[in-house]
């Protein structure tokens, strides 16, 4: 017969967790690199290096693989049991030409995006990248460049900061390559606000199979809420976490939606119904574009 005591720390082993600390840098230059995506591979788990390259990660098993992520650099993986003194190789960019344009004349513009559900709601997507498809229509010939793009966020606290990713679409019609060469990183204010970021510098237009534009949570200090809640039954307390802010979604209707979670794109379809091209509600990110001239 096992003993109570043991049972308990029997029990017990399967929902401990282990912590895992590290640092990345730059393998040319051995500067910290900032904001890595760090994900455990085929998990919904996963953080973001500070501005000093450190990060810490909770995995339930030592012997899951790690993805770092950074744009700029190349991908690389590594076993959790592992030193966790990262080394990520700098790449040259070879972006596509789509994102280089002539000096545009800017007297026209309109904005797309926009869903016929005004009513949002906010939620906390976690370590995951959220995306919102951009059809490419004829009609933008005429105000081909991206001129703005906007985000509608709840944030608890002052300057908290994402970062918003531009993807073309790849041949199977999944989010491709990315369309800039380093990371855009945007702040955002206090308070459920719409906020527009300028992207004229970019120099990005709209590709003919069309655009995916996602957000990035990141999961550092800076932006970490912390609130103690009561269980009312056992009158215990605790510390909750988040990270904000959290962006808001509209319901609209799509065949697809596409997310990055456990070092993948994941692609969420209408499965069970008899017509393929069916549209379904979605929650989608709340994230329009200005185009212009």
């Amino acid at each position: 017969m096992i003993q109570k005591s043991t049972l308990l720390l029997f029990l017990a082993g399967f929902s401990m967790t282990a912590q895992i600390k590290g640092t990345i840098k730059d393998s040319l230059s051995g500067k910290p690199i900032p904001y890595v995506n760090i994900w455990v591979v085929n998990e919904n788990i996963g953080t973001t290096s500070e501005e000093n390259g450190e990060f810490t990660l909770n995995v339930t098993d030592k012997d899951k693989t790690l993805l770092f992520s950074a744009l700029g650099f190349e991908k690389k993986t590594i076993k959790a049991s592992q030193e966790m003194k990262v080394a990520l190789k700098p790449i040259a960019y070879q972006l596509d030409e789509v994102v280089v344009a002539p000096q545009r004349l800017e007297t026209k513009e309109q904005e797309i995006g926009q869903t016929e559900n005004k009513i949002y709601q906010a939620f906390d997507n976690g370590p995951r990248i959220d995306t919102k498809y951009f059809p490419y229509n004829s009609t933008y010939r005429k105000t081909r460049f991206i001129k703005q793009v906007s985000i509608q966020t709840d944030s608890k606290i002052t300057d908290a900061i994402l970062k918003i990713h531009f993807y073309g679409v790849d041949p199977n019609g999944y989010p491709g390559e990315e369309l800039l060469d380093k990371d855009f990183i945007v702040t955002v204010k206090k308070g459920v606000r719409k906020n527009t970021f300028d992207v004229t510098e970019l120099n990005l237009t709209i590709p003919k199979k069309g655009l995916f534009v996602g957000f990035e949570k990141l999961i550092i200090e800076r932006n970490k809420t912390e609130k103690t809640v009561t269980d009312l039954n056992t009158n215990k307390t605790q510390i909750q976490k988040a990270y904000a802010p959290f962006v808001l979604y509209g319901r609209t209707e799509r065949t697809f939606l596409f997310t990055f979670s456990g070092g993948k794109w994941i692609k969420k379809t209408k499965s069970d119904t008899e017509d393929p091209q069916q549209r379904i509600k979605i929650s989608e990110p709340a994230i329009n574009l200005v185009l212009t001239n």
